[in-house]
């Protein structure tokens, strides 16, 4: 067959779990002997014209179709938020390339700022569309459920209220926006339907408004017209379906990740000698490495040292603040990145690996390969990661967000005997991307 798999980012720049496991996808169709092509976007850092945005190259002998993206009138639209949920650019490069490629089936993964016209495309030239969401994306504008402060929220208010206060919100200092999230949704939701009104002249802030009204309506449409929605787990088919999507094209299955490469095993015996934790993740707010620093506060070095994985220039704020957590701590080591080969080998190095994420996260690939590896994993209990570390048998599980929280289960790996070995011993290996590929190749053949 001839595959066309579309992601929002991808290799050699970008190598979170979403390009991870397209990347997997794409080398295991590969080696199953079908064509494999991939469609993604990256940010362009300068201005550019609407012919100057597309281009090719090649990443591990797979075309790369790219769309370089900004968050800048382009084509006929000028609202940065429907840009990104809705690119008409996209779409129509889209709709060429389906013409040339004539794929067999489209696979998409993330659709953030390549936006969900796409599928509209794909359906148009009768050609089977199928969708893994990683994250909360096509819900939630931000991808993360989350509102300015740091609040989780269910998603979308009836008029997308909610969503209009936390851009707002997000833009004003950083001890006022989460004032403002405090406004009740029936009150943002009735603003937003003021604006609504063709009283109401277009301006850019009007237009945004009403494109954050829109965005999910679209989206949703957009889904219900694809073959197939693959659900990594039951938090994310429960968001969809109760936004809307319908129940009879969603099908549940869980990730697969590379199991070809060599894992390393290590001695998580008694020992003397400190305890040797990993971080292994975007530096970004939602991640939580801060909340790791925070926690490391009352141990010393000969208690605990943390390896920091990360690349430090997508945020660097935020990498800033975590430099200043770590206030020059010997125990603490910022590593930098790694190719993806190596993840056995930098779990090897470690007595547990810590997510400390403080949204709703979705199964983060870096657990599967942690248990793969025998790693235990001390991670915030969150429906998506409670799904795959059972407390206190492969892993222990803490409060999102408190510092405290995370300490306490720390503290018990340092001076529990026998609790590290206990967990690494319970650790399973997931599935592997074969499986994955396998179930996948499935789901295509029934609905098509």
């Amino acid at each position: 067959m001839k595959i066309l798999l579309t992601v929002h980012q991808f290799f050699p720049e970008f190598s979170a779990g979403t390009e991870v496991l397209t990347l997997s996808v794409a080398r295991e169709l590969k080696s199953l002997g079908h064509e494999v092509r991939v469609f993604t976007g990256h940010p362009a850092e300068e201005t550019l014209a609407d012919d100057e945005r597309f281009d090719q190259y090649r990443h591990d002998a797979i075309l790369v179709d790219r769309f370089r993206h900004s968050y800048e009138p382009m084509g006929d639209q000028t609202s940065k938020i429907e840009i990104g949920y809705d690119n008409h650019l996209a779409a129509d490069y889209f709709r060429r390339l389906l013409e040339e490629y004539k794929p067999d089936v489209v696979h998409f993964f993330h659709l953030n700022r390549l936006g969900t016209g796409l599928i509209e495309k794909a359906v148009e030239a009768g050609v089977p569309a199928f969708y893994t969401p990683t994250d909360f994306w096509s819900i939630c504008p931000t991808g993360q459920l989350l509102r300015c402060g740091g609040r989780t929220c269910a998603g979308p208010s009836k008029d997308a209220g909610n969503c209009v206060v936390h851009f707002a919100a997000s833009r004003l200092p950083e001890r006022i926006g989460p004032l403002l999230t405090m406004v009740p949704d029936v009150i943002s939701d009735m603003l937003v339907r003021s604006v609504q009104s063709h009283w109401i002249p277009a301006g850019p802030l009007v237009d945004e408004v009403r494109a954050l009204n829109a965005r999910l309506h679209r989206n949703v449409w957009r889904l219900n017209l694809l073959q197939g929605v693959v659900a990594p787990n039951p938090v994310i088919e429960q968001l969809l379906t109760r936004n809307g999507v319908r129940q009879d094209i969603v099908v549940r299955s869980s990730y697969g990740i590379d199991l070809e490469q060599p894992v390393v095993m290590r001695d998580r015996a008694p020992r003397n000698r400190s305890l040797v934790l990993g971080f292994i993740g975007t530096l970004a707010p939602h991640k939580g490495c801060h909340v790791l620093l925070e926690s490391l506060r009352h141990f010393s070095p000969r208690d605990i040292e943390l390896k920091i994985y990360g690349k430090e220039t997508d945020f660097p704020d935020y990498a800033a603040r975590l430099h200043q957590l770590a206030d020059g701590s010997e125990a603490v080591t910022f590593c930098g990145t790694f190719a993806n080969k190596e993840i056995f080998n930098v779990l090897g190095e470690l007595d547990a690996l810590v997510v400390p994420s403080v949204w709703n996260e979705n199964t983060p690939l870096v657990v599967y390969s942690a248990q793969a590896a025998g790693c235990p994993v001390v991670a915030s209990n969150v429906p998506g990661i409670a799904d795959a570390v059972i407390h206190e048998v492969n892993g222990l599980l803490f409060e999102p967000g408190s510092a405290e929280a995370l300490q306490g289960a720390l503290k018990r790996l340092v001076s529990e005997e026998g609790l590290l070995a206990n967990l690494s011993s319970n650790s399973t290996p997931p599935k592997s991307v074969a499986v994955y590929v396998e179930e996948l190749l499935q789901i295509w053949k029934s609905s098509m």
